[in-house]
């Protein structure tokens, strides 16, 4: 098992300490000092705090605990360089503390930790536990860094003797089990996590750890008591780590066993979400949709559109992917990775313009990110606009200069352009950081660069030999196709999509393999495979009740015209409602009357409540109102999930239809003779899937 930290350690700085000297309580009384633990006691800002310290320093230069704090705050923000000088000059001045002096050491032990300094550390540990020999805390951090280690022994040591001064709490004997656990001593650790429970039942820390033990044993069943039995007390991280290897044949058992926590817990969203992932890692995103869904019932989220938009994605369907992440930035515009997922949708979809200017604005959210430059330049590269990758490329290098695909992937561009030297200088240095075959590697593609075939082919194959993974192989057709051994390409992406690569609008689109795309092997292969895909797929949505496809719908919907504005009638929530047609308004608008009417009778609830905002209408006019879910928004013959809507505070505001329906349901026309609003829309079908005539030409 792969190793984790049992729990991390907060400290609280307690004003009310004992102190040794009537100096030491004034200093820690002194108004700088308590000014900037208010301001990190509220989580204010942590620059704000220093700059209190350091004034403290200047009104008291000998103040040990606000040198203290110094080295605190410089190693809780990665500055261990920074961190270290306050610290000395804190156990310098702190030796007669007893209770700070080891605050003191145990700090400067982290700070050597991450200096690489580990006999430092070991040292500062043990000057802790002279000062204080029933400091808990030290004994944890010095057991946490022996498990790392893998000298069991001693951290099993350290935790006997937190066990000893704290016998009626967890902390040691949760470490003994993990170490157990460990050591595949499973029923010795059984009995540790066991013994958690009863000191604390409401903990769902043992359960996990005993779930992940029963998993090691193979006592599956077991386990996947624990893990519901953990989940049902918080949404435990591990838990929901061990319920994803969960491997058929108890796959069933352990979503049957979350239904009925969920059938317990009606209005828990929790349960139908962990029926949702446990279904998207087996691949069945259908049933992970169905349970999504659900889950939005309760309580809408973005998360879970996110999570919606993916299963949609891997099932082909970009115009429901689309839709879903459009609903995810609609609840939450400010969530960046929306915007990421929404540029790669539309990549996939061929509409390369907009999903670079999706993700330009990805970046404005996230300028320090280098993941965004990088596959904005990406995005770039296979649009062929080469200088805009090389810059994009670059920012990535210089944001992180460590990440070998943005050099691999400038190296490509300048050698494009003719400058080889810079190319061979990226090219080295993708050599150079990407060392150990095993997955994400991307050297033996600047191997090939440099002119070093059979290093590219034994870097590949050492690849495959650590991982024989899917997209390895896929990664190997790639390498094989810029060679030009285009047989090798093929068998090679025959093996990737044997194992279940099905990322098959990437494949259209990926230049790699540009040398194997008229190949009738090629065609044949993809063919045979989409095909089947799709195939399963249809079956899975048929057997569970979901749309096959899509198709092209139009519907009419009446309007009247009254005052200058159109009028037409649509439900929400069941309600039938009257509402001015609005192409300029942003969301569904109801005014405070229609609310409490729809609230007092049933048609809306508080948990349709999302919360308040400031809109304006087409005219300008700004409004203070209340942002709601309306579950349900049908418009002619066309229903909508989950429709964004504001309640406006002026009981005079007009219901306004905006585009938070509009966005969603196609392209519009308005018949002003015959009085109706023409909308032409995509709908999911559920007849017998038909494999569209296109993939079988383009195979051919």
């Amino acid at each position: 098992m792969r190793k984790c930290y049992l729990l991390t350690f907060v400290l609280s700085i307690v004003l009310a300490g004992s102190v040794t000297a009537q100096k030491a309580e004034q200093l820690k009384n002194s108004y700088n000092f308590k000014r900037a633990l208010e301001i990190l006691q509220s989580d204010g800002e942590q620059t704000e705090a220093l700059d209190y310290l350091q004034k403290e320093l200047v009104e008291h230069p000998k103040n040990g605990y606000a040198y203290y704090m110094i080295g605190s705050l410089y190693y809780n923000a990665d500055m261990p360089g920074e961190a270290i000088e306050p610290t000395n000059k804190a156990i310098s001045l702190l030796q007669k503390d007893k209770e700070w002096i080891t605050y003191a050491y145990r700090q400067r032990a982290n700070i050597n930790l991450k200096l690489g300094k580990e006999k430092y550390a070991l040292n500062d540990w043990s000057l802790s536990l002279k000062a204080d020999p029933k400091d808990v805390n030290t004994y944890y951090d010095r057991a946490e860094y022996y498990y790392m280690k893998d000298m069991y022994a001693e951290s099993d040591s350290d935790f006997d003797r937190i066990c000893k001064l704290e016998p009626g709490k967890t902390l040691g004997f949760m470490g003994k089990g993990r170490n157990a656990m460990e050591n595949q001593r499973y029923q010795e650790a059984v009995d540790l996590f066991s013994y958690c429970m009863k000191l604390d039942p409401s903990f769902s820390q043992p359960y996990a750890f005993r779930a992940e033990t029963y998993f090691g044993m193979n006592r599956f069943n077991d386990c996947i008591d624990d893990i519901v039995k953990a989940l049902g007390i918080d949404t435990n991280r591990k838990a929901i780590d061990i319920m994803m290897l969960i491997e058929e044949p108890y796959v069933d058992a352990l979503i049957s066993k979350l239904k009925v926590e969920h059938t317990k817990q009606p209005d828990s969203a929790l349960w139908p979400y962990y029926i949702g992932i446990v279904s998207y890692g087996q691949k069945n995103y259908t049933k992970a949709i169905e349970a999504f869904k659900e889950t939005i019932a309760i309580d809408p989220n973005d998360a879970i559109y996110y999570c919606m938009a993916d299963c949609y994605s891997e099932l082909g369907d970009y115009d429901l992917a689309l839709s879903s992440i459009d609903q995810a930035i609609e609840l939450d515009p400010n969530d960046a990775d929306h915007v990421g997922m929404k540029a790669d949708l539309l990549y996939d979809m061929g509409r390369g313009d907009e999903a670079v200017a999706a993700y330009d604005e990805y970046i404005k959210a996230n300028p320090e990110y280098f993941g965004g430059y990088y596959r904005r330049g990406y995005l770039k590269d296979n649009l062929k606009d080469t200088d805009g990758a090389i810059e994009d490329y670059s920012t990535a290098i210089t944001l992180n200069p460590t990440f070998a695909y943005a050099y691999l992937g400038r190296a490509d561009k300048y050698l494009l352009k003719g400058n080889r030297e810079a190319a061979m200088k990226d090219y080295q240095m993708v050599i150079a950081i990407d060392t150990i075959p095993g997955e994400s590697n991307c050297a033996q593609y600047a191997y090939l660069g440099i002119g070093d075939v059979e290093k590219a082919k034994s870097f590949e194959y050492a690849i495959l030999a650590n991982s024989a993974s899917a997209g390895n192989y896929y990664d190997a057709a790639c390498l094989f196709a810029r060679m030009g051994d285009r047989d090798a390409a093929v068998a090679f992406l025959r093996n990737s999509l044997e194992k279940g690569f099905t990322r098959f609008a990437h494949i259209k689109n990926d230049d790699d393999l540009d040398a194997i795309r008229e190949m009738q092997s090629y065609k044949d292969l993809m063919n045979t495979y989409e095909t089947k895909y799709i195939e399963e797929q249809n079956k899975k949505r048929q057997e569970d009740n979901m749309p096959v496809g899509r198709e092209e719908r139009v519907c009419e919907v009446p309007f009247t015209v009254e005052g200058g504005n159109y009028y037409v009638k649509c439900q929400i929530n069941e309600l039938p409602m009257r509402f001015v047609f609005d192409t300029g308004a942003s969301d569904v608008s109801i005014s405070m009357v229609e609310a409490s009417f729809m609230m007092k009778n049933g048609y809306l609830s508080k948990k349709d409540v999302i919360g308040s905002a400031h809109f304006s209408d087409a005219v300008g006019n700004v409004s203070e109102g209340t942002v709601i879910n309306l579950k349900k928004v049908k418009f002619g013959d066309m229903e909508l999930d989950n429709v964004r809507a504001s309640v406006v505070r002026n009981q005079k505001a007009p219901l306004l239809l905006g585009q938070t329906v509009l966005s969603r349901i196609g392209k519009i026309e308005i018949d002003n003779q015959r009085k109706v609003i023409k909308i032409k829309y995509s709908a999911p079908k559920f007849e017998a899937p038909i494999i569209q005539d296109d993939i079988v030409k383009e195979a051919q």
